[in-house]
């Protein structure tokens, strides 16, 4: 790819090797990264690969000024590593080492959701520009324009849900929905489906064809028939519409980062299930930091999972995670509001400063 790119000029790169842009010309880039020098940290304590497993995941990480209750699992699962020598690790010190030399890193946040951790960054890296929620943002500036935006998705939405979400009361479904590309155990995923049936809950579950390993037909028996009345199955849907419909009460998720920003954008709280990357990371702002979601356990069983998702629709703690999402809502709103948002302001100053430079 390279190669072919240093052949032709390119005015934007999509990728996630931010080392690429600059063979090909490119000023700008912005990579994703939390924590990458972790493997490297480990291993210059001195702990060996028993540090995987004996306990110590759950010791603090204390280099990180900005970051409280961050602990080892939290680390980008890929680099959670204590060979030096490992490839994936040394790629992403590669990228880490490359970030100096950007024109300017263009994250997908808010300045409000992150303002510690920004804080702290902000003098030692290049011009940051936080230009988030997305989505909230293209709308407004597509108020403004004559340049229409386009959608796009690895699937096809089935608009069948909004029918049944309509029949529903306000704030009494749980959206089960775990990304585009994460795969579970045929034993997971009957858990859950155990666990929504146990619960008596309103639930509309997003279960892509490809999303158990193996096998598509792992749904417990009789599960649909006995959900028939308050559960709805399909392959895919328009996520953003589905979050800020009103009976919707709750959001089950993988933790995703746009997942992520789209139901803070649309004010529910979350029920988290984090597998990989970024997304233990993700989980513990949610839980620990924004007060706006409950963990599931790892090795979780059904019990675990009806008892959460009565908890998120109905419990105490749902409550109070309700009232705190949509004080992010509003503050969301508030960042990519024209003219005067942080995050609206952030891309004039970023087309001003970088790409108009």
């Amino acid at each position: 790819m390279a190669i072919a790119l240093e052949s032709r000029r390119s005015d934007i790169i999509a990728h996630n090797i931010s080392t690429m842009p600059p063979r090909a010309s490119v000023e700008a880039a912005s990579p994703s990264l939390l924590l990458a020098e972790g493997g490297r940290a480990v291993g210059s304590r001195g702990w060996d690969s028993s540090f995987l497993t004996d306990g110590s995941l759950e010791a603090p990480v204390d280099w990180v000024p900005g970051l409280e209750n961050f602990l080892f699992k939290h680390i980008l699962t890929f680099i959670q590593t204590t060979d030096p020598n490992n490839v994936v690790l040394a790629y992403v010190k590669g990228e880490i080492e490359a970030i100096s030399k950007a024109s300017a890193l263009i994250l997908h946040t808010f300045d409000a959701l992150e303002r510690r951790l920004l804080d702290t960054l902000s003098p030692m890296l290049p011009p940051i520009y936080t230009i988030g929620p997305l989505q909230p943002l293209v709308d407004q500036i597509s108020a403004k324009s004559a340049v229409s935006s386009m959608d796009c998705s690895l699937w096809k939405a089935e608009d069948k849900c909004f029918e049944w979400l309509n029949s529903k009361e306000q704030n009494s479904v749980v959206y089960v929905n775990f990304g585009s590309y994460e795969v579970y155990t045929p034993s997971e995923i009957q858990e859950l489906a155990l666990g929504l049936a146990e619960s008596k809950k309103n639930f509309l579950w997003i279960l892509r064809p490809d999303l158990v390993k193996g096998n598509s037909g792992v749904l417990p028996p009789d599960f649909t028939a006995e959900t028939k009345d308050r559960g709805l199955i399909v392959s895919w849907c328009q996520q953003e519409k589905v979050l800020s419909h009103p009976s919707v009460g709750g959001f089950l998720t993988h933790c995703g980062w746009n997942s992520i920003m789209e139901g803070i954008t649309a004010g529910v709280p979350f029920l988290c299930l984090p597998r990989s990357t970024d997304q233990p990371a993700n989980c513990r702002s949610i839980c620990s930091e924004w007060g706006i979601g409950l963990e599931i356990s790892k090795n979780f069983k059904k019990d675990e999972v009806g008892m959460l998702v009565k908890e998120l629709l109905e419990g105490e703690k749902g409550s109070e995670m309700k009232r705190r999402a949509m004080e992010w809502k509003e503050q969301a709103a508030t960042a990519t509001a024209c003219p005067h948002g942080s995050s609206f302001q952030n891309l004039e100053r970023l087309v001003k400063e970088v790409l108009l430079k």
